[in-house]
């Protein structure tokens, strides 16, 4: 198998190279073209399958984007087909354009809190207000912005590298790539639950039952209330399996402090778990919760995260402390901190 980059300068790497102006840093976009010919084992496979086989640091569905656009040319014709079949010896050349994304969002630095960095991925502590995607009512200022400000590589991934979320309202450690191999690889692994990720939550109510218990409760859309989510029956309504592990880490007549072991990643799980089981996250108006002085958020933050370097294999294990905020709310409410009670995460 046979591939040639035509690209050769820093500026035609498809890269985003920063072009300072008068008017202030402009992000220039440039794509990378990719040229091969079809070999005889690949003869007759669809052109889609054939260009994540040969640029397999981007996804099929990427690449049938790109057909959409034009981007893909066979035997010198423009071909936007994703189920075409290609022909030994027929050449191929795509243009690997920056995303969707990368054209409707712009760099916007901000400080970002690094707890690890490499050339592959970052692991950003994020505050609580802090949005990660842009949304209606929040098209700047976002995570995202501040990614594709912070690193060029960032313009070519979807969602600039983003491959989980934490509610606006929730801080604490999150995961990004930095290439389109790490993004892959960490999207997998993440559906695999081979990223472990504690939470610590303060929540309303005094802590019923065992210490540890295993919550296994479908999540989907609330009928009645669309921004929701809502437990349901499984299967029902679009509802998909959920599981959390909750341990008391401490508790007292009206309010309890939990640890949260994720083993799915639904929207607002752990959000939705506990408000099923009586305990309501702190400052979580949403769910039934209720603020209290000097924490105007949910009380949950993502503690602690393990894994495998998804290129290394390194074990990489992160920690981070909550915040000021939510300490001072646990104190408070009369609670003990409890950290060490917590479960110890090792990447597999």
């Amino acid at each position: 198998m046979s591939e040639e980059i035509i690209s050769t300068t820093p500026q035609e790497t498809g890269l985003p190279v920063w072009n300072p102006s008068e008017e202030g840093d402009e992000l220039e976009l440039v794509p990378e073209r990719r040229c091969f010919v079809v070999e005889p084992q690949e003869h007759g496979i669809r052109i889609d399958k054939l260009l994540a086989q040969r640029c397999p640091e981007f996804s099929r569905g990427h690449f049938q984007h790109l057909l959409q656009d034009g981007a893909v040319r066979l035997a010198g014709r423009v071909l936007a087909k994703a189920s075409a079949k290609v022909r030994v010896g027929e050449p191929v050349e795509v243009e690997l354009r920056p995303t969707a994304q990368a054209m409707a969002f712009q760099p916007e630095a901000m400080a970002l809190r690094v707890v690890y960095e490499d050339e592959h991925l970052l692991v950003i502590d994020k505050p609580a207000g802090l949005v990660v995607h842009p949304a209606a009512g929040n098209w700047s200022g976002t995570l995202l912005n501040g990614l594709l400000a912070y690193h060029a590589g960032a313009a070519r991934l979807p969602r600039a590298g983003i491959v989980h979320r934490l509610d606006k309202d929730t801080s604490g450690l999150m995961l990004v790539g930095k290439t389109p191999q790490a993004c892959s690889a960490l999207v997998e692994m993440i559906a695999q639950r081979r990223v472990h990720r504690i939470y610590v939550a303060l929540a309303h109510g005094g802590w019923r039952g065992e210490d540890e218990i295993e919550v296994e409760r479908w999540i989907g859309r609330d009928p009645r209330n669309r921004l929701r989510m809502a437990v349901l029956a499984p299967g029902s309504g679009g509802a998909k399996e959920a599981r959390t592990t909750l341990r008391r880490l401490d508790a007292n007549d009206d309010y309890c402090w939990v640890g949260c072991k994720l083993h799915t990643g639904r929207t607002h799980q752990i959000r939705v778990h506990m408000a099923s089981l009586g305990h309501a996250l702190v400052g979580d108006v949403s769910y039934g919760g209720k603020l209290v002085p000097g924490l105007r958020r949910q009380g949950l933050h993502a503690h602690r995260l393990a894994l495998l370097h998804p290129v290394t294999g390194q074990e990489l294990q992160f920690e981070s402390a909550p915040p000021p905020d939510l300490a001072q709310a646990v104190q408070n409410a009369g609670l003990h901190y409890n950290l060490g009670y917590l479960w110890q995460v090792r990447a597999t």
